[in-house]
């Protein structure tokens, strides 16, 4: 039986992970295939509990383990603490690190139910289905940082080896031979070195797949295109910074960053989790919206176990529900039906059935 490691971490991890579980769970119920769900700390909670964002504990559970779910972590009770120390660096960070989960994968697909839903007209987001592939383990987040004293200063640097652009890039094309053909690698080449140094090993790696159509563009640009004609892109490559930034953006193409699942892969193990925050604004009031999260759990169906058929059963039951009207606070309009974060997984489950 497949192990799970279950990171609720802070904030509304705390309640949204629970209703990817109950989700899987159902899915899964009377096949062949079921899950060992484990749990752990990350973030917030394990600084108070065990001292610091990533316990040794976790860190074994996690390299054991077959698959990771993580809710989310930070918050303003731990910003005080030195960069190194806090969730976000010391905890997030250092687990996509230790475990080399260096291709993030972040689908934005357009339900057509939810087009009302985003701040952007119909007709330019109506038939957007692209998807943001995210270096993750590589440039300004894990460059050394310092500071300087004569005159004040800091700094953080950018490096990335030819290794590391080749695997995120290669998997770019692998990914758009399977789907449209289509593959816009995201850069800014006319500033950054290393992106001169990304765009010609792109170049190189391209000559392998002539059935794939390459483009470069400059990440302002690529910021402006996502929202001026989204539909355009069909999958997008980049690094750490670029696709941090474009995949918050890209998100309110469905009309909340809540819809939004990822997948953090290393070739043989993924950790799964929602592109959104620890939003402590609304923790502990059933507000949060678990989808994004049931549906990374879909995806770790998919890419871990292989269960297609039950990662696509789970994407149609959240359409459906979609389609009945219901919706969590976040993409509500008037008089459609408001759920709150237990109800939201329960009518997923419902719609399982």
């Amino acid at each position: 039986m497949p192990n799970v490691l279950v990171l609720p971490g802070d904030g509304i991890g705390k309640e949204i992970t629970p209703e990817a579980v109950k989700v899987l769970e159902a899915v899964l119920k009377g096949r062949s295939t079921s899950l060992n769900f484990q749990y752990g700390l990350i973030g917030g909670a394990a600084i108070d509990e065990a001292g610091k964002a990533l316990p040794d504990e976790t860190l074994a559970a996690a390299q054991a383990a077959d698959a990771i779910l993580l809710g989310s972590v930070g918050g303003p009770k731990w910003d005080t603490l030195p960069a190194p120390q806090r969730p976000e660096l010391g905890g997030l960070l250092a687990i996509r690190k230790a475990l080399s989960l260096y291709a993030n994968i972040r689908p934005v697909k357009m339900l057509p139910m939810l087009v009302e839903s985003s701040t952007l007209r119909a007709e330019v987001v109506e038939n957007v289905d692209l998807v943001v592939l995210r270096e993750l383990t590589g440039g300004l987040y894990f460059g050394e940082k310092g500071r300087g004293t004569n005159p004040k200063s800091a700094f953080d640097t950018l490096i990335y080896t030819e290794e590391e652009i080749q695997r995120i890039v290669e998997m770019g094309f692998q990914m758009a031979a399977k789907r449209r053909g289509k593959l816009c690698s995201v850069d800014k080449a006319n500033v950054l070195e290393s992106s001169r140094f990304w765009r010609e090993i792109t170049v190189e790696i391209a000559k392998r797949y002539p059935e794939v159509e390459l483009t470069h563009m400059y990440v302002d640009n690529a910021a402006m295109q996502l929202v001026r004609w989204p539909a355009q892109f069909d999958v997008i490559v980049t690094e750490n910074m670029f696709g941090d930034i474009l995949t918050d953006l890209a998100s309110m193409l469905m009309g909340s960053i809540g819809m939004i699942s990822s997948a953090s892969l290393n070739g043989n193990k993924g950790l799964y989790e929602p592109a959104h925050g620890s939003a402590p604004d609304i923790a502990g009031k059933n507000l949060a919206n678990p989808l994004a999260t049931i549906l990374s759990g879909a995806l770790m169906l998919r890419y871990s176990f292989g269960l297609e058929e039950e990662a696509q059963r789970i994407e149609r039951a959240v359409e459906r529900v979609l389609q009945a009207g219901y919706r969590t606070p976040d993409l509500a309009k008037s008089g459609e039906k408001v759920l709150g974060t237990r109800e939201m997984g329960n009518a997923v489950v419902e719609a399982l059935k």
